[in-house]
């Protein structure tokens, strides 16, 4: 829902971080491998109760994410990398999520209902970009490989919801089960848009 405003205000200096590693010449590749070993710092310190280090790993994890797509744009951009990016966030924002079961076992039901929601976000993802594909229902795919159909919870949410637990663990069960709410709401507005898109087409 709000991936779109935060773009415009991140573009900028995104551009200048991918700039300044372009000229370091590190890969889109290597930033994004980088982020994801951010994510797994993060789950691992979360698990054993270390929230304000998991915060740090998590803000590290969202930098990479933002600058290995500018990076590739200003390089040499790949259908492999684009794929990489998209499997590797949805593993750590669900490894992130159910790190929290380790650490507090009181919190595991709600963990495992927020793992459970983020697949289910992944899946009509994907599997509305790959049909609307083949189908080609998806005018700009050379430009954006991955389309997501529209929705309450994008990236920004997600990650707007880990800010808030990893900064406030005690209302980890709460954000959870309203997250998770809002994460089914948006897997309805898929399916029945994807439902609508594939009918007309």
């Amino acid at each position: 829902m709000f991936d779109p405003i935060f773009s415009r205000i991140l573009k900028a200096p995104m551009a200048r971080g991918a700039e300044a590693l372009m000229e370091r010449h590190i890969t889109a590749t290597q930033v994004t491998l980088a982020g994801f070993a951010a994510a797994v710092l993060c789950a691992t310190a979360v698990a054993y109760g270390y929230y304000a280090i998991g915060l740090v790993f998590l803000i590290v994890n969202r930098l990479a994410d933002g600058m290995d797509g500018a990076l590739a744009r200003m390089t040499h951009p790949t259908d492999f990398g684009a794929y990489l990016d998209m499997v590797l966030d949805f593993v750590a924002f669900t490894a992130i999520a159910g790190s929290f079961a380790a650490g507090r076992p009181d919190h595991a039901i709600a963990a495992v209902v927020v793992a459970a929601s983020l697949m289910g976000l992944a899946s009509t993802f994907l599997g509305f970009a790959v049909i609307a594909a083949a189908r080609g229902l998806i005018p700009d795919m050379q430009s954006k490989p991955f389309t997501m159909a529209g929705g309450i919870v994008e990236t920004s949410e997600i990650t707007m919801f880990l800010l808030i637990v990893l900064v406030m663990p005690d209302l980890f069960p709460t954000a959870a089960w309203i997250f998770s709410a809002a994460c089914w709401v948006t897997m309805a507005q898929r399916i029945f848009e994807a439902r609508a898109t594939f009918e007309r087409g």
